[in-house]
This record gives structure tokens, sequence and C-alpha cells, in this order.
């Protein structure tokens, strides 16, 4: 293990913070130790929210994690923090190697640490099949 500080791409942080002050949404593919991962930037409370519905089934365990997570996003989107450590993806896909994306099907959220990110390009990766096919 190194004792090198954990950096992080400013110009990545800056759109995480643009989304997570601004509802900014923005395509990209990031690459981080080998694996491919495509979405949409999303801030961290429109993460905890869509996360929170997802846990949502009816007992009172559930009720509880959702109300945490809806919480969550709740503080993170009251202030205005001075910098970004996660970035968060809706409609995410993960590439490892030449194969199909997991999950292939479903709105699948992502959650990320930026000083583990080692590198991005704006843009998504699209299945190449057709809907007509």
């Amino acid at each position: 293990m190194s004792n090198q500080p954990e950096t992080k791409d400013t110009v990545l942080e800056l759109f995480v913070q643009a989304a997570n002050n601004h509802s900014f949404n923005l395509d990209i593919t990031l690459n981080v130790k080998g694996a491919v991962i495509t979405g949409t930037i999303i801030s961290a409370k429109d993460y905890f929210e869509a996360l929170s519905g997802t846990v949502e089934d009816g007992s009172d365990v559930s009720e509880k994690l959702s109300e945490m997570l809806s919480n969550a996003g709740e503080s993170v989107g009251s202030e205005s923090q001075p910098e970004a450590n996660y970035i968060h993806l809706k409609n995410a896909n993960v590439y490892v190697g030449d194969s199909k994306p997991t999950p292939s099907k479903g709105d699948i959220l992502w959650r990320g640490k930026l000083s583990e990110i080692d590198g991005f390009f704006i843009g998504r990766i699209v299945d190449g099949k057709s809907k007509d096919s």
C-alpha cells in the first residue's frame, strides 16, 4: 500500500459538483481499474432518493432504510459542499473485457469514489443493437 494522498480529477469533480448543486446531468463513461462504466451523472440527492425507492417493500425494515436514504439525500442536497468525493450515475452499465454490459437491463444506479477513477470521456457507450432488430 502506498502512503500517497488520494487524488481525483478536478474536471470530473467539477461535473459532480455541478450535478450536486445545479441539477446538471451529463452522459459519461469512466475507466475504473480495468472496467468501463457508462451512465448519466446525477446529483447525490437524486441518487439517494432513487435508491430509497428501490428498498421500499412495505416492511418496517425497508421503510426505515428508505427513510434513512432519503434523509441522506436531503443532507447532501441541503449544503453546498466545498468538494465532492463520490460520483453517482443512473442508467449505468459496467463492461469488463469484451463482454456484454453487466447489468444489461434496468435502471441501474452506480456510486463510485472519485479518487478511484482512472479516466473518463464525455458520452456513453450504447449497445450496437437497434430496437428494430
